[in-house]
């Protein structure tokens, strides 16, 4: 390992599944696409360039989706990183897209397979690492959309499997079909209400992939929590916000997301930003 390499690596490991070993610090490649995440983006080279630098900088988990661009960042992905050598891509299914900022559930079983075989071609690979249902669909039966996971699973094109914005009860039900290896829901310093998911998922060591993990909100602001202790720190608040997330639980897996290299280098710096327990506590009931 380089020591540039090492950035990202100061997070720590976790293992998605018993299967995946990861740094704690991933990348979030959603915001590589266009405006309301969809079509390309204005700098294609940019984005390729982010993507190689967050790889230098040691991240080894990039968390994708077929619904971004649509399929535009699978794709940008494949080009900057394909073969990959040790970076486990996750991906997503089970949404729609019909315009910019337009997101639709479809977890009929027939997309979910179609789309998990062209996630495979897009991205290059026989196997996806870690396929997630991106939302549950209410109007297919949950057992329907977990059991095609768990038949991907048995067939080999996904090596392990994972879902996103859901309930503890929802993760449960899935787990009398399928191991889950991940849970992604929005989570963070302003943004607590996946609470319940974080203590079920660190009881059970199933890996928890917050988005949105650098919003710190009005605890930015000058003279509130996450600012103070960013100035205390030298640090920005973001990079505090990414900080209390990996001194959070065990099981957590940040995946910041930007198209910007300034601000990739800042988001991985976090791994190693140490919160004391008095920062963390105030923190804990700043929101």
């Amino acid at each position: 390992m380089t020591d540039t390499q090492a950035v990202a690596a100061a997070s720590g490991t976790f293992t998605l599944g018993g299967t995946l070993t990861v740094h704690r610090l991933g990348y979030g490649a959603m915001r590589l696409t266009g405006e309301g995440i969809w079509g390309p983006p204005k700098d294609p080279d940019n984005a390729i360039a982010v993507l190689r630098r967050a790889v230098d900088l040691g991240v080894d988990f990039v968390d994708t989706a077929d619904s971004y661009g649509p399929y535009v960042s699978e794709e940008l992905v494949r080009e900057a990183l394909y073969p990959y050598r040790g970076v486990t891509v996750a991906t997503k299914a089970g949404l729609l897209r019909t315009g910019p900022n337009r997101w639709i559930p479809c977890g009929r079983p027939d997309y979910l397979r179609q789309e998990a075989e062209m996630s495979l071609r897009r991205l290059g690979v026989e196997t996806l690492d870690l396929f997630q249902l991106h939302r549950v669909d209410p109007h297919v039966a949950s057992d329907e959309q977990f059991g095609l996971l768990a038949d991907l699973q048995r067939e080999g094109k996904v090596r392990e499997v994972g879902l996103s914005q859901v309930s503890v009860a929802e993760i449960e039900a899935a787990g009398r079909i399928m191991d889950v290896a991940s849970v992604q829901n929005r989570y963070n310093l302003v943004d607590r209400s996946s609470d319940d998911v974080l203590r079920h998922c660190t009881a059970h060591g199933i890996g928890f992939i917050p988005w949105a993990p650098a919003d710190a909100g009005k605890l930015a602001e000058p003279g509130n929590a996450a600012a103070r202790a960013a100035d205390a720190l030298g640090a920005t608040a973001a990079q505090v916000a990414l900080a209390w997330l990996l001194q959070r639980s065990s099981v957590m897996l940040p995946i910041p997301g930007t198209s910007s290299l300034e601000h990739l280098d800042e988001n991985c710096a976090a791994a190693s930003l140490e919160l004391d327990r008095e920062t963390v506590a105030t923190l804990d009931t700043a929101a």
